[in-house]
């Protein structure tokens, strides 16, 4: 289970990359603007993983907004936690899907949503969204920004 801090633990720091999510630190910090509701996205548009059944690398394009109620995710933190998937075996589902609970379990946001757009294994590619329910009243929900899959057309 990722472990986390509340406060920047690991911000400042040389830190090594962890070896997989399962030892992954996520830092919190306070919101400054408890009572706003408005929208943080990350963007990794590198973000790559092992396929679990011949090891080799699948690379997608993630996209991760949440609404935020008491904590905030440092985001040094949050790059480690995301390249700690580089040695890690899972299907694009399960990658997609984790990121999103650990966000949530750690967070407690009032809502998050997770794109995976992920790039072709075996000619065909897989996105994957995942969100915690309807998202706010009032929200201003761009959207992500990712087109469709098109090859090199």
């Amino acid at each position: 289970m990722t472990k986390i801090h509340e406060g920047a633990a690991l911000l400042g720091k040389q830190t090594a990359l962890p070896a997989s999510p399962d030892v992954a630190e996520l830092d919190l910090v306070p919101n400054p603007h408890r009572d706003a509701t408005y929208l943080v996205r990350f963007t990794a548009p590198e973000f790559t993983s092992l396929c679990p059944v011949t090891g080799q690398p699948d690379f997608a394009h993630i996209v991760i907004d949440y609404v935020p109620a008491d904590w905030l995710v440092e985001s040094k933190a949050l790059k480690l936690y995301l390249g700690s998937f580089r040695n890690h075996g899972a299907f694009h589902e399960d990658c997609t899907v984790r990121i999103g609970r650990d966000l949530v379990a750690a967070m407690k946001p009032k809502w998050l949503r997770i794109g995976g757009y992920w790039y072709p294994r075996g000619g065909i590619p897989i996105d994957v969204f995942w969100q915690t329910g309807a998202a706010p009243d009032g929200l201003w929900l761009p959207d992500q920004g990712v087109p469709p899959y098109r090859g090199r057309g």
